[in-house]
């Protein structure tokens, strides 16, 4: 599969893997300034790249990079963002501090991940009944701690 990006922004960074086995793609801040994200405050961060990938059975999933969410409490409101694989717009990241410090984002930073997946188009029906299972209705933990 090829995902071929398109630059929509000046000082826009083409993502790519980190090390040879990365799972996801760096993507970059794209801002002509330092951005400062307080506690309890969110900033959309664009990346300056939109994408098409040459597969329409994928969907593009963005995470916070691991080190940023694990030293800084930063995340996305929705915890992962979900780009179509029709989609062509500039891919722009919304990250929240959950922290107590303010972070400031340099421009250029690496600070989210894009991953690629595979995506199953079901056919969808309606029934006025579904079958049994062994769980049934149970959820919210239903199956035990251990």
């Amino acid at each position: 599969m090829t995902l071929t990006f398109k630059k929509v922004r000046e000082g826009a960074v083409i993502p790519a893997k980190a090390t040879r086995c990365s799972a996801g793609l760096d993507l970059h801040a794209c801002i002509p300034e330092p951005v400062t994200v307080n506690p309890g405050d969110s900033y959309s961060f664009p990346t300056g790249v939109a994408a098409c990938p040459d597969d329409e059975n994928v969907v593009m999933l963005i995470f916070v990079r691991s080190g940023h969410g694990i030293r800084h409490c930063l995340t996305l409101p929705n915890s992962v963002g979900v780009i179509d694989s029709d989609y062509r717009g500039e891919i722009t990241v919304p990250i929240i501090n959950h922290g107590h410090e303010p972070y400031t984002m340099q421009p250029g930073e690496r600070f989210a991940q894009l991953v690629t997946v595979p995506v199953v188009f079901p056919e969808t029906a309606e029934a006025d009944v579904l079958p049994d299972s062994e769980r049934g209705v149970s959820g919210f933990g239903s199956s035990g701690k251990l």
